[in-house]
């Protein structure tokens, strides 16, 4: 029965998050089967990819906005350290590292255990993974092309 409710709830979240997006006038894919959408929009210069789903065994809303770029093998250490300076000042939200593939994903996760949530949750998840995305994706190009060097990425960040 528990997890009858739990499927319930997040069915409801998972329509919240479909409306939240219509009323946004986003274009979005769904698979309503995994309870996740994917769309993307323009950065400044870089584009933006999101990807949102809904766990329903635990009870969270995930929002996740890879970067279209992996830092090279070279590079890898320096992007490591890079993920978590940028991570450790935000108030919300973190940047997951794959020190093996190189590959930098935002991710910021809410939970609805026992609660119902609004569509204001939502243009919240996309606007903030979408600021910080578009506020590192330069820094982490350039540190990865040698533009700018980790001190220079440490100082901005």
């Amino acid at each position: 029965m528990a997890d009858d409710k739990k499927l319930e709830l997040a069915q409801q979240v998972y329509q919240t998050l479909c409306d939240s997006l219509d009323h946004c006038n986003l274009k979005y894919g769904k698979e309503e089967e995994k309870l996740l959408v994917h769309f993307g929009m323009n950065g400044e210069d870089i584009p933006l990819h999101f990807i949102i789903f809904v766990d329903v065994d635990k009870q969270l809303v995930t929002a996740l906005s890879p970067l279209p770029f992996k830092m090279s093998e070279a590079k890898r250490m320096e992007g490591a350290i890079a993920a978590c300076a940028a991570t450790y000042g935000m108030v919300d939200g973190s940047f997951d590292y794959n020190l093996e593939t190189g590959s930098i994903t935002f991710r910021l996760t809410v939970a609805f255990m026992d609660s119902k949530l609004g569509e204001g949750v939502f243009k919240y998840m996309i606007g903030c993974s979408g600021a910080m995305a578009e506020k590192y994706n330069d820094m982490f190009f350039a540190l990865d092309k040698g533009v700018i060097g980790l001190e220079d990425f440490l100082a901005k960040a």
